[in-house]
């Protein structure tokens, strides 16, 4: 234990009341502690399990104050809250991951950039401002690219695809107003074997535990199913792993780091994306883990030590979008499945309503 060590009772702020909060929260309770969300409407999922919430803008300066003053640590479920906002919280409490962290997560050009300056190999991307600019990157990268807006979007959202015959003025009206007034990234097309994903947690001491790396599978840009673990050599997986720690390491993480990788044909592993925060890949590790990626966040953030990330067995978690949910009787009959329902009250198409964990034979490893 660290003079940092937060004693049971303690309250933890998350900002954001999405799916991973309310995990989080429902892990932070099992280790004794209270949870006040943050977040933007009054029946969001993390907000039906916590103890306090404020609903509220993340620019309503008054609110944040009196949440700020009513926790003890605070952490976020989802990247993209405004720097200015973590910056005033942690004139209260500490904010984990720091808001340096978020500043670079929150943008693809500097995730990217960043990366490139640790030595970690990234697909070929460059900055681009304008629809001339768009051009002459498309001259250098080639076709096809994938042009992004440089904030926000996930799950495919805010980004264009380009190919040969892709007129660049057409791209970047297409592309919206974000680009216009932010930028944009033209990002070369890598023709991956898989993609993995591995997910760090650090404590406060600078401690790391990783998770094995497991492969993700999409449908229509968004995650379908995470295979744990990924099937790839032991070397491809240490060269992942070390990726993962030493991104984690280098943006002085406290909590978890996701990252998003490619393998290629030949072995190579390239970073995509990271967020700062539990991962959609990372929802195997409830069940088939010792200790789940929810519980290593609250134990990271709170000084405790970290918890073994072993795997009891093997797993496939399997996304329940839209529709989807209406089976959750098939899956609650199926012995082998752990579902896990959100909470969410109306069902869209794409949204995420929940996940099963579809647990394998246990292993020793």
């Amino acid at each position: 234990m660290s003079e940092r060590t937060l004693p049971p009772g303690a309250t933890i702020g998350i900002l954001g009341g999405g799916q991973l909060g309310r995990m989080t929260a429902l892990a932070a309770a099992s280790l004794g502690y209270r949870c006040h969300i943050y977040c933007q409407s009054a029946d969001e999922p993390a907000a039906q399990v916590a103890a306090q919430k404020t609903v509220a803008t993340f620019d309503d300066a008054k609110a944040i104050d009196r949440f700020a003053a009513s926790v003890d640590v605070a952490t976020l479920e989802f990247e993209n809250v405004p720097i200015t906002t973590l910056e005033r919280i942690r004139g209260a409490a500490p904010v984990y991951p720091a808001p340096a962290v978020q500043a670079v997560a929150q943008n693809r050009l500097k995730e990217k950039t960043f990366a490139n300056s640790l030595g970690i190999a990234t697909a070929p991307f460059r900055a681009v401002t304008s629809a001339d600019e768009l051009r002459a990157a498309i001259a250098e990268i080639g076709t096809p690219s994938v042009l992004k807006t440089t904030r926000m979007g996930y799950d495919g959202k805010g980004q264009v695809s380009i190919k040969a015959d892709t007129d660049p003025e057409v791209a970047w009206a297409e592309s919206g107003s974000s680009l216009a007034t932010e930028g944009g990234i033209l990002e070369g097309f890598i023709d991956f074997s898989c993609e993995v994903s591995v997910i760090v947690a650090r404590g406060t001491g600078g401690e790391t535990s990783a998770f094995i790396p497991v492969e993700n599978r999409h449908t229509n840009h968004i995650l379908d199913e995470t295979i744990a673990p990924a099937n790839i050599s032991a070397e491809t997986a240490n060269t992942a792993n070390d990726i993962a720690i030493r991104l984690t390491e280098g943006l002085d993480v406290v909590g978890l780091l996701a990252i998003e990788m490619f393998v290629t044909s030949n072995g190579n592993v390239l970073v995509n994306e990271v967020a700062p925060r539990p991962h959609n890949s990372g929802h195997w590790t409830m069940d088939a883990c010792r200790t789940s990626q929810f519980e290593q966040l609250v134990r990271a953030i709170s000084g405790l030590p970290l918890g073994d990330p072993s795997r009891r067995c093997d797993a496939v978690m399997k996304n329940l979008i839209g529709n989807d949910v209406e089976d959750w009787p098939k899956h609650l009959a199926d012995p082998a499945a752990k579902l896990h329902l959100y909470g969410k009250s109306e069902t869209r198409p794409g949204r995420k309503m929940g996940h099963i964990n579809f647990l394998g034979k246990p292993t020793n490893s």
